[in-house]
């Protein structure tokens, strides 16, 4: 799965929000300062050709859908970095994370407890 940038990446993360969107709500959506709209419309058609994003056309404009769901990207991601990162290791990456005090012993102890959950 290809990667997205971080603008691409904050679009999609609204349109998985709002399930489907035209530029403008999307825009609305976004922090301040709002970027301008054909900065937004540029990315969502850049989303488009990568195959992220699908559109239907409502009136003169269009209303644009995530093609790719918001868990599959995350999977596909989360991989990617284990496997730049923590040579495919998901062990390591939990040790650097604990390492790091970026996670407590009681967060590791909860994700230990959801994982036996599913077993």
């Amino acid at each position: 799965m290809k990667q997205l940038t971080k603008a691409e990446e904050e679009v999609m993360q609204i349109l998985w929000d709002l399930k489907e969107s035209n530029v403008a709500a999307i825009i609305d959506e976004m922090p301040e300062p709002k970027p301008a709209y054909n900065t937004v419309s540029t990315i969502v058609r850049i989303l488009e050709t990568k195959e992220f994003v699908g559109f239907k056309k409502q009136g003169r404009g269009h209303i644009y859908f995530p093609l790719v769901a918001k868990s599959d990207y995350s999977s596909a991601s989360m991989s990617k970095m284990v496997n730049d990162y923590f040579n495919g290791s998901f062990k390591s990456m939990v040790s650097f994370f604990v390492k790091k005090k970026e996670m407590s012993a009681g967060e590791l102890e909860a994700i230990l407890k959801e994982i036996n959950k599913d077993d």
